[in-house]
């Protein structure tokens, strides 16, 4: 199954993933700090975050320096993934191995964000499914945060997208490398969705404010309130 092999992935390439995703995603440390900003709380408030799809914990140990006072729970595939968050954050951070296609939420959140995970959802059905979890698991005013990799609107557009993104690749690892390994892999486990569909998905969920942060290229920071 592919989840399996997802799940497979992330669990080897744990230990090397905070190196790797700086050489594979372009601006990627600037994106988080751009998802973070967006987030409408004083520095010392107390409030719920959860991060789906945590990886290694960096965008949660972003949130964590911004907000000390927030109770943070990260959700992942990956036992490894968690564990190095864990260690990263420390304190007493909740966490939850699950996969996203049966996982249900345990409570309400008053803010969920999430960094280069839900594009790993089959298609567009089940991205709306999830979507429309979100919705229902924040509370009332919550907030939710995305930073992923989305699709061009045609496919001109999306193979300037993907010339970009090798272009950044090459700054940073081989050619072979790029042919054999990270290609392969995003057409394997990768099922990106258009920008805008992720945005009339949000609207067709019932978020309001719903809008695009950042993007440069096939990478975007978008939102929506409940």
């Amino acid at each position: 199954m592919r989840t399996d092999r997802i799940k497979a992935h992330f669990e080897e390439e744990a230990e090397a993933f905070d190196v790797v995703i700086q050489k594979l995603i372009p601006h990627y440390m600037e994106m988080v700090d751009i998802l973070v900003s967006v987030i409408p709380f004083q520095k010392n408030s107390r409030f719920s975050v959860m991060d789906l799809g945590c990886g290694t914990g960096t965008l949660a140990a972003t949130l964590k320096a911004h907000f000390p006072n927030i109770e943070i729970t990260c959700v992942d595939i990956a036992e490894k993934m968690l564990e190095i968050a864990k260690a990263k954050i420390g304190g007493t951070l909740n966490c939850i191995q699950a996969d996203f296609n049966h996982f249900e939420f345990p409570g309400r959140y008053e803010c969920m964000v999430s960094s280069l995970a839900l594009h790993h959802l089959e298609d567009d059905n089940d991205k709306f499914r999830f979507y429309k979890k979100i919705y229902s698991a924040l509370a009332d005013g919550g907030l939710f945060v995305n930073l992923d990799v989305v699709l061009g609107s045609d496919e001109s557009l999306q193979k300037i997208y993907m010339a970009k993104w090798k272009e950044f690749m090459r700054k940073n690892v081989s050619e072979e490398e790029i042919s054999n390994k990270w290609l392969p892999a995003y057409v394997a486990e990768d099922r990106p969705a258009k920008l805008l569909t992720h945005l009339d998905m949000l609207r067709e969920c019932g978020f309001s404010c719903v809008d695009v942060i950042y993007k440069y290229f096939n990478y975007a920071v978008y939102m929506g309130k409940k």
